[in-house]
């Protein structure tokens, strides 16, 4: 059994409590603790009484809702995997940067795509976003989850030299599931016509033949590590962000590389997990870089 535990944040919406089951069933599959955290987010100018007050004030109803929602998440986790060790812990501070910070050291930090109402869905929506973006974790956004398994894992592929901590969490989805794992990587006619290779190749041929080469070559180097997860690959023309978001309808999970933030000549990249995280029909996890992520071959 792992020590490290999986996180997941809560606001007590339908949508959060969602992404608590799928966290407790992903712990189930791994042996891992869960932890759910939930956040009383006080609004500017407002005081939170000291705990040992005994007074009315809407500080003190967000704390009380809080706890309300911790307990209700508890209670689901446990339905859902009554083996898992459950531990619930609350917070104060703000919902996006305090969920996001929790999740440091854990295996993954699981949280819904929006909340309950108006204002809180564009709170937790900011939590997932901002979360998906900075945590030192892998991060899953659970949106519209099926019941059915689809026993597919899709890994988006921008750059194969820049996937391997993606790649390595795709792969241990899709072993833990006995999933099949697709990779799927999609380009984009160039601008200019003069940048193609020669004038006797057809449109579009080069560059995909190109690239599904090199897909498979990884692959393959990947096997080596995880040779019972069968593999497939699949070079589209088109938007990433709208082809993965499509394909997420037939994926138990869609995960997808992060790139470091700090980069500011990468806006494509942080556009088409925009794209993906609010248009994709099931859960996606977006993964940061990982210096230690190669696969171990020989």
């Amino acid at each position: 059994m792992t020590t490290k535990p999986i996180v997941a944040g809560t606001d007590g919406s339908l949508e959060s409590l969602r992404a608590v089951e799928w966290a407790a069933r992903e712990a189930a599959l791994r042996g891992a603790p869960l932890r759910i955290v939930s956040v009383a987010e006080i609004l500017p100018r407002m005081s939170m009484p000291p705990h040992t007050v005994d007074m009315e004030t809407v500080a003190s109803a967000i704390r009380v809702n809080r706890d309300h929602a911790l307990a209700a998440a508890a209670r689901a986790a446990a339905e859902m995997a009554p083996d898992v060790l459950v531990d619930t812990d609350p917070l104060d501070g703000s919902a996006a940067l305090t969920v996001t910070q929790s999740g440091a050291g854990a295996l993954m930090l699981v949280v819904g795509s929006r909340g309950a109402g108006a204002f809180s869905a564009m709170i937790l929506g900011s939590v997932g976003r901002y979360a998906a973006v900075h945590a030192e974790c892998p991060v899953v956004v659970v949106r519209e989850e099926s019941v059915a398994a689809h026993r597919q894992v899709i890994v988006g592929i921008r750059d194969p030299e820049d996937c391997a901590a993606a790649l390595d969490f795709a792969f241990t989805e899709a072993q833990l599931r006995k999933a099949r794992l697709l990779a799927v990587h999609a380009w984009q006619l160039p601008r200019a016509a003069d940048s193609w290779p020669s004038p006797d190749v057809p449109l579009g041929q080069a560059p995909q033949a190109a690239a599904s080469q090199r897909i498979d070559e990884l692959l393959a180097t990947w096997q080596e590590k995880y040779p019972d997860v069968v593999t497939g690959s699949d070079v589209v023309h088109g938007h990433p962000g709208r082809l993965l978001a499509g394909l997420s309808a037939r994926a138990d999970l869609v995960v997808l590389g992060r790139h470091d933030r700090r980069d500011r000549t990468l806006p494509g990249p942080a556009r088409v997990t925009h794209a993906v995280l609010s248009h994709a029909h099931g859960p996606i996890a977006t993964v940061p870089p990982a210096s230690d992520s190669t696969p171990v071959t020989g």
